[in-house]
């Protein structure tokens, strides 16, 4: 067997040119710990800032998925990521929109709608099964 190596990229290694315009979906890791919906570490959240503010400073339009607990069956309150893009907002600056699901036409038409340079936070993925 024969393997070749692929090189390697990073997110600088795109430019304006690579992402302007252009949706980019985002794996974060905001599984964060809360007490109700108030966020008791933000450390989760502030790690992936500089990956958002690259990606927002190159005009992409930037889609951010993550997951928070362990829902037991489908949505609930507890889970929800909007305290996540609330914190998202204050530190991007700018206002970190919440998809009402990860999922469906609503999310398609809200990123649909998207500027270029502008964030959304799609729901929870754990309120699915699978």
């Amino acid at each position: 067997f024969f393997f070749r190596r692929m090189a390697s990229k990073s997110i600088a290694d795109f430019t304006e040119a690579d992402l302007k315009g252009k949706k980019v979906l985002v794996r974060c890791d905001l599984n964060v710990p809360l007490d109700g919906q108030k966020i008791t570490d933000d450390t989760r959240i502030r790690a992936s800032v500089a990956t958002l503010e690259y990606l927002l400073q190159q005009s992409a339009k930037v889609a951010i998925c993550s997951h928070l607990g362990r829902p037991k069956s489908g949505p609930e309150e507890k889970f929800s990521l909007a305290p996540c893009a609330a914190r998202l907002t204050e530190l991007l600056g700018k206002e970190v929109k919440l998809a009402p699901d990860c999922v469906g036409d609503k999310v398609s038409e809200m990123v649909g709608q998207m500027a270029d340079g502008d964030v959304i936070l799609l729901e929870n993925t754990r309120f699915h099964e699978g």
